[in-house]
């Protein structure tokens, strides 16, 4: 795997920006020709800096306007118990994000539902479906000031 250089870093970042740019676009704003680009792209994605391409939706106009951070505790009553979470968990339409932590809990999940009372319903199931699930404490988010999935490529 070849090292990134700075026009690697700026093809990178461009795309983040806007992964719809053209390749004659993309190569202009990153002083290259067109061919060159592409070249660069494609081995970016073959080597693994590029892992896919998506749209980001809208969540009022997609009925998930509240967003919710949810702090979950396991009772450990299985050596498979984490296995058993992450299985069930990667089943819950709602969840964008969630992860194994240390500290005080075992998982911080991110949610977004439509309203409170989908998320009530929601945490009903959370702690009558999951395995081993011992508490919840749940964080509604008032106000995003920041939410982005483009990385520092400096």
């Amino acid at each position: 795997m070849k090292a990134l250089d700075r026009i690697d870093r700026r093809i990178l970042d461009e795309l983040q920006k806007n992964a719809r740019i053209s390749y004659v676009e993309l190569g202009e704003r990153v002083g290259l020709s067109t061919s060159p680009c592409l070249e660069r792209v494609k081995r970016l994605e073959n080597d693994g800096y590029i892992s896919g391409y998506t749209a980001i939706l809208n969540p009022e106009l997609m009925n998930a306007a509240l967003m919710v951070y949810v702090e979950i505790k396991l009772e450990y009553d299985s050596k498979r118990i984490f296995e058993k979470f992450k299985n069930a968990a990667l089943l819950i339409p709602h969840l964008l994000e969630c992860h194994l932590l240390s500290g005080d809990f075992d998982y911080l999940m991110k949610i977004r539902v439509a309203d409170m009372a989908e998320y009530r319903q929601l945490l009903g199931d959370i702690l009558r479906d999951l395995p081993g699930v011992r508490d919840t404490r749940s964080y509604i988010v008032m106000e995003v000031i920041k939410e982005t999935t483009q990385l520092s490529v400096t």
